[in-house]
């Protein structure tokens, strides 16, 4: 106490008060008499205990107090001291403080009673006083103390001996009031002195002086703590204005070629019209014709185009794009004329060709062979099982996190398992409503006696519900803090009451409530930890208005094990919890007006692992849309022609109807020929919707998806991969969107196959026979031999099995190239280490893979079927019946011809986007697009909202809305040092922060720097060092902690040993115990002190013992520490990006302390595991999607002959994937595992919309044509005649309905994952393969190569068509002439 200035006394020195006149009541402490009288010089004795208690300034001179108040003054100030002593300043400040008030020799001169009352034993003491303090003592005294640290609590020390006082009037105010375990009488502290009384002036300690009785560690003072560099901020961009660098400098490229782009068109544009007039003005002037290669030039076989099955000009004549080769004159050797060829090419179609012969020749044995390895396939389903923990779902085996939480599981036990429950009001206008919250007026306050009367009486029922059917009771499992016979910790406040109601009145409570909630020490529970307000009141107003809080909050903490029989009684206990609690929600608005959320420990799990998070009846309806649309439309992009549609047959029938009853006429009455406007009382239909209907064909198929998902699921089971409810819910309606295009593909395909050589391609033979299947080419070669036939007049017929084999053969590579590259994007999704996302791409990718499988044998054996059907007229759906033939005439053609679908893309849509300008603009179109994309991609968060994953209806949801609005306390972490030999000095000083030899960057110090920036590391709370409040236990100052017996040190002091048969155990100790750590205990002293701390129980003379803050908190392992965890708290998290920020420094922080310490440092917290995606989710995406465009490159180069070709295909799926997750962040679709699925899903999707188009383009030239070398812009309007239709109508459309429908749902999960990002995808991919694809490969596509028939069959065209062609597909009539 050397360094103080005691107040200046008076000359004469005077008292106000001196000695003890008795008690209040019998248990009550002294109160000190009145005395206004001068000091007294005080005996040996008592001057021996005042030096003691108040320092040397003390040890001369008289005082106003005597040996029995010194004894009261120092007992007092003892139990203080066990909570303030780590920082000198603060415990020296309290101890002059108090010493001056009670002894100064000048007491008169700041203190004056002002009244007085009779104790206990009749004698008249002080009952309250004015206390004058200046204002440069009063803060300096409250700011040495108010960053003091109680860390086995994660408390400051100002709240517990200050009340939570923010400054330091409330400091005093709160040292001043009268209370049980305070002051016995009432010190109030005036503003101001009079002229007779001077305010008590010392000057206060403060705890950055140098003075080793001042200064404190740096986690008591924040000011002598060392700087640190601030982290990187990764959200630090570059940035222009309010937009960062690169979406600057996208823009302003963008600009640039937009600028670019319309000056060169104008200019080009200005050049052809001024070369156009100077042609004019040359022909005029002179009489020789312009040469004939000066002439207006379009397509090659421009004639044919320009004209439809009606003969009108089409806008071709207006098209002017590259001019187009001829070919050769016959002169010419026949070598020149053959096509390049691609060997790849033309050894998958024979083998498709093989191989669909082969199986349309054996369509039964197909569909049992196949139909039997299914079967097979299926029993896989007997090790079918369904993984449900959320843990084992979302994390991978050998994630980080994942590996943390087993370290401290196994070391520390599991964390806690809490029940928590919202308590709120309803409306004040009916109790069936839902509360409005944010403080509306029509909500009433939630603390009213009645509501604390009902909620006293559930939390009785609550303690006493017994589970069965083992009859276990909340005390069964919660967690006890003081050992197996101490009091369960339920947060309540309910605590401040002492867990009974009759402890308070109707007209007490609101003042007990306020008084508990600014003192939590005052009103300790029963399992004597202090609860603050933050923990059991929800939305304060202000901060400080209890009374008016919105909700209240409960907590109840139950102990988890990895004993599974622990676990076991804990689950069973929490069902009985959740089963009371879910039928209290119904009954509180009515008996109480007060409205319940809540969480058990069990609801989560099983909440996630309801299959109602999916709206059943919307995804049903999703695919009945999708099946009746593909059985439907199957084969309708191609009529017939000459026969009316079912639309206007009724509409014949309707209008004729009437004349039904009109009388006949003559003329009427005596013919007998029969027309479409005879009435008839029964429509007659067409014979198409009967026979040429394929409904039954389209229900195959998707029976074909239903298989190879089954299949899919039973060989993964018998290999041992988990299903997910993900895998049930969404890989069925993947797989059907995905695998019917292929369907339509086929279908028309062979449509285009019977037009050409089926039997309405030419009257058939007499007796119904088909040539042989080797017979076509012959007869195609007599017939160019025999003179006298128009070759070219008479269609080769084929067998049903011949056409088949003929669509497998054209159709099977394309399919392959599709199937291989989804397959294969799948496939790079299980490199996604998450086992949901992992066992979903291996789902998917089977799925996929088998259905291609099946459609490819089974759907063609079925094809050829359903031709044998319709060509001996049989009914769809009952091909039992047969209808008789219809007798045609040969002027009534009913040949089939092309749909309205690809008419449409042929005439108008194909030569309008190939035309240069409009090619200019969708490149510039799209390319705005992708900057977009870019700029948008820029915004995507990170994160999964829990409450999407759960069901719409689940009770969770309110529970996490109500966390995120009441809760005002983060969820704690803990920061675990591993192999830090704790027993030596060095270990020690690595870990302690209260110490004078302490690491300047200890772990518990760091992690006070870190809090001190909360805003970066996400730290609020103190943090618990074990280290530090375990050797300050050893301090024999504090009488009551470290106890031995004075006979026999070796043993230590219990309970029930008597005070004077026990001593310090650091008592006499050389060196004595001192804050420079000398002297402290070593090696296996160390340990046999360490583990008698951790067994002992705290109390309120002891609050320093470990055993309730502490006795998880350390690994022994005989004599040695192995690891340990510092306890400390996040600030409320609300959001996904707090959550993942939080997670980020946290493990920032203990990278730095494994650095500084030299040994491993890991944080943990609860909600790591499932945030431990983050950390790489973005290189993760990264990596799948670059590996699967580069899968995309490989495999399209390859199938499609063209590196060049390739890399196009590969750009434009990227686009495609690009511009998904542009539209991510427009729509507030987060990145997680369920996004990262789609991308996939994504990037294999967009493969479809492009490898059809593209690989029409490369083969696009036909045996009916003599060179493969056409010109781009012919070549891709070849392409979209082709294959445009059943791009559009067979993946598009098919895909679009399924996900329209989608729309109703009531999901979010379902909206936002699926429906949005799927909506997204499919108008992208189809934009980007019908729009943008084809005016790239029209600039800059890869030479092609022809796919010919036969080498023969390819010759006898050759020469029959004199080497020239027109495009293919070109008009109605080309689908009849070979």
């Amino acid at each position: 106490m050397a360094g103080s200035s005691p107040h200046t006394p008076s000359l004469e020195g005077k008292c106000a008060m001196r000695g003890s006149c008795g008690s209040k009541d019998l248990f009550g402490k002294p109160l000190p008499c009145p005395y206004d009288g001068p000091p007294v010089e005080p005996d040996e004795s008592t001057r021996s205990v005042l030096g003691t208690v108040c320092g040397d300034a003390f040890m001369q001179g008289p005082a106003c107090c005597n040996l029995d108040q010194l004894e009261v003054l120092n007992n007092n100030l003892a139990t203080v001291e066990l909570i303030i002593s780590a920082c000198p300043a603060c415990r020296n400040n309290f101890r002059e403080f108090f010493c001056h008030l009670t002894c100064s020799p000048n007491q008169s001169d700041f203190v004056n009673v002002t009244s007085t009352q009779t104790t206990s034993t009749g004698e008249t003491a002080v009952k309250s006083l004015d206390l004058f303090v200046s204002e440069t003592l009063a803060s300096g005294f409250y700011d040495s103390c108010r960053n003091v640290q109680f860390g086995s609590s994660n408390q400051y020390a100002m709240e517990l001996i200050g009340g939570g006082a923010k400054n330091y009037q409330q400091f005093l105010a709160f040292l001043g009031d009268e209370k049980p375990m305070g002051s016995p009488f009432q010190i109030d502290f005036p503003l101001s002195g009079t002229d007779e009384i001077l305010p008590l002036d010392l000057r206060p300690r403060h705890c950055t002086d140098n003075d080793i009785s001042s200064r404190c560690a740096c986690i008591d003072c924040p000011d002598v703590c060392p700087s640190l560099p601030l982290p990187p901020d990764s959200s630090d961009t570059c940035h222009i204005g309010a937009i960062t660098c690169l979406s600057f400098f996208l823009i302003l490229a963008y600009g640039l070629c937009f600028v670019s782009f319309m000056t060169g068109y104008g200019l080009q544009s200005l050049a052809r019209r001024r070369r156009y007039e100077r042609l004019a003005t040359a022909e005029t002037a002179s009489d020789t014709p312009l040469s004939p290669t000066s002439r207006h030039r379009t397509l090659v076989g421009a004639s044919s185009l320009a004209r439809d099955s009606t003969g009108d000009q089409s806008v071709i004549n207006s098209w002017d794009p590259r001019p187009s080769a001829r070919g050769v004159s016959l002169l010419d050797p026949v070598e020149s004329v053959q096509p390049r060829q691609y060997r790849l090419n033309d050894v998958l179609r024979r083998w498709f060709y093989r191989t669909g012969l082969f199986i349309a020749s054996r369509p039964l044995m197909t569909l049992a062979t196949f139909i039997t390895l299914v079967g097979l396939l299926n029993i896989g389903w007997k090790d079918f099982t369904v993984e449900r923990d959320p843990v084992k779902l979302w994390v991978a085996p050998n994630s980080e996190s994942r590996l943390q939480k087993q370290y401290f599981d196994e070391h520390f036990g599991p964390f806690f398992r809490p029940q928590q429950i919202f308590v709120t009001s309803v409306p004040r206008t009916s109790s069936d409503l839902i509360p409005i919250r944010d403080s509306d007026p029509t909500t009433a306050p939630v603390l009213t006696w009645e509501h604390l009367q009902y909620w006293f009486q559930v939390e009785s029922d609550i303690r006493s519900l017994r589970s069965s059917p083992n009859n276990y009771t909340l005390d069964d499992v919660c967690f006890k803090p003081l050992g197996p016979d101490g009091a369960c910790v339920v947060q309540s406040i309910t605590a401040w009451f002492g867990n009974d109601i009759e402890s308070t009145t109707p007209e007490e409570w609101s003042e007990r409530l306020v008084t508990c909630a600014n003192r939590p020490v005052e009103c300790l529970p029963d399992f004597m930890q202090p609860l603050g307000p933050q923990y059991v009141l929800g939305s304060v107003p202000n901060g400080t208005d209890y009374l008016n809080a919105e909700a209240l909050v409960v907590t109840i903490i139950i102990s988890d094990s990895l004993d599974p029989m622990v676990q076991a009684k804990a689950t069973e206990w929490e069902r009985t919890l959740r089963s009371y609690l879910a039928d209290l929600s119904e009954r509180a608005p009515e008996q109480a007006g007060l409205r319940l959320s809540f969480s058990t420990g069990v609801s989560l799990e099983e909440e996630l692992n309801k299959s109602t998070n999916m709206d059943v009846k919307i995804v049903i309806l999703s695919y009945l849309a999708m099946f009746f649309y593909v059985s439907l439309t199957l084969g309708s992009g191609f009529g017939s022609r000459g026969e009316e549609s079912t639309f206007t047959s009724l509409s014949i029938w309707a209008s004729n109807l009437p004349k039904i009853f009109n009388k006949p006429t003559l003329s009427e009455s005596t013919t007998s020929l029969e027309t479409y406007d005879t009435p008839h009382l029964i429509p007659h239909f067409p014979r198409r919707l009967f026979i040429g209907s394929r409904f039954t064909l389209g229900l195959f198929g998707i029976l074909l998806v239903i298989l190879s998902v089954s299949a899919s699921v039973g060989f993964f089971s018998t290999v041992g991969v988990k299903v997910t409810l993900i895998i049930a819910e969404v890989i069925p309606f993947l797989v059907l969107a995905v695998g019917v295009d292929n369907v339509f593909i086929l279908v028309n395909e062979l449509d285009r196959q019977n037009m050409l050589h089926g039997p309405n391609a030419a009257t058939p033979d007499p007796t119904g026979s088909f040539p042989p299947l080797t017979s076509p080419t012959r007869r195609q070669l007599d017939s160019v031999i025999d003179e006298s036939i128009d070759a070219a007049s008479v269609p080769v017929l084929l067998s049903p099995e011949e056409r088949v084999a003929r669509t497998v053969a054209r159709m099977g590579p394309s399919i392959l190239l599709s199937s291989i590259t989804e397959t294969l994007a799948f496939l790079l999704g299980a490199l996604v280490p998450m086992p949901a996302v992992r066992n979903f791409a291996l789902y998917a990718a089977g799925s996929v893979f088998l259905n291609a499988v099946l459609q490819m044998t089974v759907f063609v054996a079925a094809l050829v079927l359903d031709i044998r059907r319709i060509e001996s007229n049989r009914t769809d759906c009952f091909p039992c019946i047969r209808l008789p033939s219809r007798i045609q005439l040969p002027e009534d053609s009913h040949a089939p011809s092309p749909g309205i679908l690809a008419r449409v893309i042929r005439k108008y849509y194909a030569p309008f986007i190939l035309r240069p300008f409009v090619k200019g603009v969708i490149i510039l179109f799209f390319g705005g697009v992708f900057i977009a994309s870019v700029i948008s991609i820029q915004h995507i968060k990170l994160g999964l909202d829990q409450r999407l994953a759960l069901p719409s209806e689940s009770y969770l949801v309110e529970w996490f809305n109500d966390m995120d609005s009441y809760l005002d306390i983060g969820p704690p972490v803990y920061f675990v040092s591993q192999n830090v030999n704790v027993t030596a000095r060095k270990g020690q000083q690595h870990l302690c922060a209260r110490f004078t030899t302490c690491d300047e960057l200890s772990i518990a110090n760091l992690l006070e720097v870190e809090r001190k920036r909360t805003n970066v590391s996400y730290l609020s709370q103190p943090s618990a060092s074990w280290i530090d409040d375990f050797l300050r236990w050893l301090n024999p100052d504090f009488e009551e902690c470290c106890r031995v017996l004075k006979r026999d040190p070796s043993k230590f002091c219990t309970s029930r040993d008597r005070p004077r048969n026990c001593q310090p155990c650091f008592a006499g100790r050389e060196p004595a115990w001192n804050t420079t750590m000398q002297g402290f205990p070593e090696g296996d002293e160390f340990i046999r002190y360490l583990k008698h701390w951790l067994a002992s129980p705290p109390s309120e003379d002891c609050p320093l013992s470990g055993a309730a803050s502490y006795g998880d908190a350390l690994a022994l392992d005989g004599t040695d520490v192995t690891a340990s965890h510092f306890r400390t708290f996040f600030e409320p998290l609300k959001s996904q990006d707090d959550f993942i920020n939080a997670f980020t420094a946290a493990h920032r922080i203990a990278d730095e302390l494994s650095e500084t310490t030299g040994a491993p440092v890991f944080p943990y917290s609860l909600f790591f595991v499932f945030f431990d995606q983050y950390a790489h989710i973005i290189a993760i995406t990264q990596e799948v999607l670059g590996l699967g465009l580069a899968a995309v490159l490989l495999v399209t180069a390859l199938f499609l002959g063209a590196w060049r070709t390739g890399a196009i295909v590969t750009g434009v799926v990227a686009l495609t994937v690009v511009n998904v997750m542009g539209f991510m962040a427009l729509w507030g679709i987060s990145l997680n595992a369920l996004s990262l699925v789609n991308l996939v899903i994504s990037l294999g999707i967009a493969v479809e919309f492009c490898a059809h188009v593209a690989r029409a383009f490369m083969t696009s030239g036909s045996g009916d044509h003599p060179t493969g070398q056409r010109e781009r812009d012919e070549r891709m309007w070849a392409a979209l005649a082709d294959v445009g239709p059943s791009v559009l109508s067979g993946i598009t459309f098919t895909k679009l309905i399924g996900m329209c429908v989608l729309a109703l749902t009531r999901s979010k999960l379902l909206e936002i994952y699926y429906f949005r990002m799927w909506i997204t995808l499919i108008v992208s991919g189809a934009l980007h393969g019908l729009v943008l694809l084809p005016v790239v490969l029209s600039l800059a596509g890869g030479p092609g190569f022809p796919m010919q028939e036969a080498d023969e069959e390819w010759m006898s065209n050759a020469l029959r068509s004199d080497y020239e062609y027109t495009p293919f597909l070109a008009d109605d009539a080309s689908y009849y002439s070979d």
